[in-house]
């Protein structure tokens, strides 16, 4: 696993081993990263399952401003910690449930990624959440990772999904009615 893009280009990053452990494919954040370039600079972003901090790493390596790494785990937030030290950027680090991080966390994200193990799923739990805060920003998107394609559930709509085969990627926004 490594930074695609940006100033952290081609660095390694650590992983876990293990069977429960799916870090999200070069190939698939290269193409997710492709589709958000124009909104990477300067944003704020939250990595709500943030597991080795693979996808707020490559936000601050194309111009993300602040990422949030959050995980319920310590072990992860340990690997997380160490690939931030590696690539010598600055994140801010919560060890909460997903659900606290959301009810919590102040200010608006641009980009929210949401890639929780593929057994949870709490794609519905996520967005109302965000709602409920009004976590996103006006132009935002939540960026979620799953095994399947995820509906858009009242008072959000798909902006875009792809498929990678076993991986879905699904970017919600807030809908306009």
């Amino acid at each position: 696993m490594r930074v695609i893009a940006g100033k952290y280009r081609g660095r390694v990053l650590a992983e876990f081993r293990g069977m429960e452990i799916r870090p999200t494919a070069d190939r698939v954040k290269e193409s997710l990263f492709q589709i958000l370039s124009a909104r990477l600079l300067g944003a704020r972003v939250l990595d709500l399952f943030a597991g080795s901090g693979a996808l707020g790493i490559e936000a601050l390596s194309r111009g993300a401003g602040e990422a949030v790494f959050n995980d319920i785990s310590k072990s992860s937030l340990a690997v997380c910690k160490k690939n931030l030290v590696a690539v010598r950027a600055d994140g801010i680090v919560r060890n909460l449930d997903f659900r606290v991080c959301l009810k919590t966390e102040g200010g608006k994200f641009d980009l929210i990624f949401s890639d929780p193990p593929y057994a949870e799923e709490v794609t519905e739990e996520v967005l109302r959440l965000v709602a409920e805060r009004a976590l996103l920003a006006p132009d935002g998107l939540v960026v979620a990772e799953s095994e399947r394609r995820e509906p858009a559930p009242s008072g959000w709509e798909i902006y875009d999904f792809r498929d990678y085969g076993r991986t879905k990627i699904t970017m919600f926004r807030r809908s306009e009615a």
